[in-house]
């Protein structure tokens, strides 16, 4: 089996790039995030004509997150329980679903915008909710929590650690919540397997330089982790017309 995420930065812009990935990569599940779309704009048909059953939940057009599989897809969750909201609203920032012989949550983590923002402290708590919910299923069960983190866990994740003092995605308590699946058991399964960032900004010609950051991910229970077998980062997405922001994180087991 081969399930992949990708941070798509707007399914509208990007359909025939993300069907054209899934018919050249073979993935059997696709967890997808900020789509930037309500559930009347998301484009089922492409994907039905190619073979996926989606599931999506979006309320406007910000974030955003998905789940298209050709192997079946079950028992969907569109928000976990205790789902932070912010400034009262429930954001479209996690789904869950059952894909053949995997429990899968696609999750768009809230950037942050600064240290002393509201946005920083609802980005841990909705880390922490995330991962308890997770954790609560994970028992006997292959389960993948994967997507856009929004945290550069090491130093080694940015282009230059110095460009970032005293910013979002490498603080300590960032970095805290990251390791917090950890703590719940979990083990992110691509870091040992595959080297490379996952996102370049737009701006400053980041991507030319090569000026990235590693912040998608993969955390799997220990009977998914025991049976991978490969990982990738797709680099390849990133270059040519139409690009979105950030590539495809690929795992096989």
């Amino acid at each position: 089996m081969r399930l992949a995420t990708w941070n798509v930065n707007s399914i509208r812009a990007r359909e025939q790039r993300v069907i054209d990935f899934l018919k050249r990569s073979d993935t059997d599940v696709l967890a997808m995030q900020e789509l930037k779309c309500k559930p009347e704009q998301f484009p089922f048909t492409a994907f039905e004509e190619a073979g996926y059953q989606v599931e999506m939940v979006g309320y406007n057009q910000w974030n955003g997150v998905a789940i298209a599989s050709r192997i079946g897809i079950e028992d969907v969750e569109t928000s976990f329980p205790g789902q932070p909201t912010f400034k009262d609203k429930l954001e479209a920032r996690a789904i869950g679903a059952t894909c053949g012989p995997v429990r899968v949550w696609s999750a768009y983590v809230p950037h942050g915008r600064g240290l002393t923002d509201p946005h920083f402290e609802y980005k841990l708590e909705f880390l922490h909710g995330l991962a308890d919910h997770a954790a609560s299923q994970m028992e006997g069960r292959q389960l993948a929590v994967v997507g856009d983190f929004n945290i550069a866990p090491l130093d080694e994740d940015v282009w230059d650690i110095a460009e970032f003092e005293g910013s979002t995605h490498v603080s300590d308590r960032e970095r805290e919540a990251f390791k917090y699946f950890a703590d719940l058991g979990m083990e992110e399964v691509t870091r040992e397997r595959v080297t490379n960032y996952t996102y370049w900004d737009y701006q400053k010609l980041r991507f030319p330089k090569n000026e990235g950051m590693r912040i998608d991910f993969v955390y799997a229970s220990p009977e998914l982790a025991s049976a991978v077998t490969g990982a990738e980062i797709d680099r390849d997405e990133r270059k040519g017309k139409g690009a979105s922001d950030h590539v495809p994180v690929i795992i096989d087991f």
